[in-house]
């Protein structure tokens, strides 16, 4: 499923049109990654916790040249599904 699969479906399930309902979905988005951005969680219950995880400096390869090089510091979303949505996939 991709956004506009989502959209179609929010729509649906709603019975927003689909401008009403792209502008919900965006919303949400919006709103999670400004939070994440801010170093925040994000807690959906029975659903899971999008959160921010830190990744240290470290040492690397040029898969090309074969050369070390230094791959920086960076922080990357992280996603831990909740019981509710265990539950649901078993």
């Amino acid at each position: 499923m991709n956004k506009t699969d989502l959209i179609d479906r929010v729509a649906e399930s709603t019975e927003l049109n689909k401008t009403s309902a792209a502008r919900a979905v965006e919303a949400v988005l919006d709103i999670i990654a400004g939070t994440l951005r801010q170093g925040d969680s994000v807690t959906l219950s029975g659903f899971g916790t999008f959160s921010v995880s830190s990744r240290s400096e470290r040492a690397g390869r040029n898969p090309r040249t074969g050369e070390m090089i230094t791959i920086p510091a960076s922080k990357a979303p992280k996603f831990k599904s909740g019981k509710g949505l265990k539950d649901a996939l078993n």
